[in-house]
């Protein structure tokens, strides 16, 4: 069996050269962030129409985590809502207009920071 070495040009990306011997290339490691405590989080629950069509939604922002807890926590917020969404980029999008619901379940769930915007 063979083993190959690993090829890293794509880690070099946009380095043109260097002729200093001593130059190491940095590498970027865009590793999530450890979700914070609930109790911890400033969220924030707001409603929004712009560039959705005329549709309103509830937006909730501030999020500070994984990619999967922000899943896990938009998918809470929208089976109990009952509506669809999304949950993305640090953001939960709710289909509707649930802005005083989603901050009684999220306080109910130890998110204690949890503030209406707008």
């Amino acid at each position: 069996m063979k083993i190959m070495k690993k090829n890293d040009w794509k880690d070099r990306l946009n380095i043109v050269y260097s002729t200093n011997p001593d130059f190491n290339y940095e590498e970027d490691n865009d590793e999530e962030k450890a979700t914070i405590d609930p109790a911890k989080q400033n969220l924030r629950v707001s409603i929004d129409k712009k560039n959705r069509g005329g549709k309103v939604v509830t937006l909730i922002t501030g999020f500070i985590g994984t990619e999967e807890d922000l899943k896990e926590l938009g998918k809470f917020l929208k089976t109990k809502c009952g509506v669809g969404g999304a949950a993305k980029d640090g953001e939960i999008i709710i289909q509707g207009d649930f802005k005083l619901k989603i901050i009684e379940l999220l306080k109910k769930e130890g998110y204690t920071k949890t503030k209406p915007v707008g």
